[in-house]
C-alpha cells in the first residue's frame, strides 16, 4: 500500500489507517447500527490481520474502552512494524465520557496508556477535544503538557483531534499533526487541510465514511484522490469489509502522487 510522509514528523503512514474504536467500545456510539464487541481472540486476529494486510498505522484512545489494552496484548510483539497513536484529555468509564486537561491529568493518562499498550512510547499523541477547541488550547496546561511529553521522548509527535476550523488553525501553530473530520458530505475543513500542507503538518482524516453513513468504496476513493489527505482512518470489524476498503484504493484514479 502506498505511504505518505506525515508532515515533518519523519513518519510515513499508509493511505489507510485503522481506527480501533470498535475494538474496545460499543456504548454511546455515533454509528447508525449497534454492534457487539469482538472477543479477545477475535480482536487479536483482527488487529494482526490489519498489519498483515499492509496497513501500518493504528489509532486508539483511552476513551475507546478496552481498545488500548487489546492492542497491547495483541501487537506488543510487533511494535516496530507500525505507527501507533493515542490521545489524552478524555476517558470513558461506566458509560460516561469525562474530560480533564490539566497537566497532571494529561501525564497520568499517557502513563496509563503506555502501560496498557505495552510500549515505552507512542508515535503520535493527540489532544482529544471535547469540542471547546479554543478553551482547551488557550486556557489549560494541555498543550504545554504535550510539548513536554514529546521532549521527554514519550511521543515522537503531538497532535490535535478537534472539531472547529478556528481550533485547527490555532493547533497548527504547535501541533505536528491534526486529526480532522472530512468526507464527501462534510468538506468544511478543506481550507484547514490546505493550510496544514503549506505548514508541513500531517493530516489524519477521521469519520471519512461519516460514521458508516457513506458507501465505503466511493468515500475512500473520494479521500484517496485528495492531495491534502495523508491517511484515512477506517474501523471495520469485518475482515472482508477491511479487504474491500483496501481494494478501493487500487481502483484507477483513486490515488494521487504525493
Amino acid at each position: 500500500m502506498e505511504k505518505r510522509r506525515l508532515g515533518s514528523t519523519g513518519l510515513e503512514v499508509t493511505r489507510l489507517g485503522f481506527g480501533a474504536f470498535k475494538v474496545g467500545r460499543n456504548q454511546k456510539i455515533k454509528y447508525p447500527e449497534p454492534y457487539p464487541l469482538p472477543s479477545d481472540a477475535e480482536a487479536r486476529r483482527l488487529l494482526n490481520s490489519v498489519l498483515d494486510s499492509g496497513i501500518n498505522y493504528i489509532d486508539t484512545a483511552p476513551a475507546y474502552g478496552s481498545s488500548e489494552e487489546r492492542i497491547g496484548r495483541s501487537l506488543a510483539h510487533r511494535r516496530q512494524e507500525f505507527v501507533l497513536s493515542t490521545k489524552a484529555g478524555e476517558t470513558f468509564r461506566q458509560g460516561q465520557s469525562r474530560y480533564c486537561y490539566s497537566r497532571q491529568a494529561i501525564e497520568r493518562s499517557v502513563s496509563e496508556s503506555l502501560e496498557r499498550l505495552k510500549t515505552a512510547w507512542v508515535d503520535i499523541l493527540f489532544l482529544h477535544s471535547n469540542g471547546e477547541d479554543m478553551a482547551i488550547q488557550l486556557q489549560s496546561d494541555a498543550v504545554a503538557a504535550l510539548v513536554d511529553l514529546k521532549q521527554r521522548g514519550l511521543t515522537r509527535a503531538i497532535g490535535f483531534s478537534g472539531y472547529t476550523s478556528q481550533g485547527f488553525r490555532t493547533a497548527l501553530e504547535w501541533a505536528d499533526v491534526i486529526m480532522v473530520e472530512f468526507n464527501a458530505r462534510n468538506t468544511e475543513h478543506r481550507p484547514v487541510l490546505e493550510l496544514a500542507r503549506k505548514m508541513e503538518r500531517g493530516v489524519v482524516v477521521k469519520k471519512g465514511l461519516a460514521s458508516g453513513r457513506l458507501a465505503p468504496r466511493r468515500a475512500i476513493q473520494f479521500l484517496a484522490a485528495d492531495p491534502y489527505v495523508d491517511t484515512l482512518l477506517i474501523g471495520s470489524l469485518n475482515p472482508q469489509h477491511l479487504a474491500e476498503d483496501i481494494a478501493a484504493l487500487a481502483v484507477p484514479g483513486a490515488e494521487t502522487e504525493s
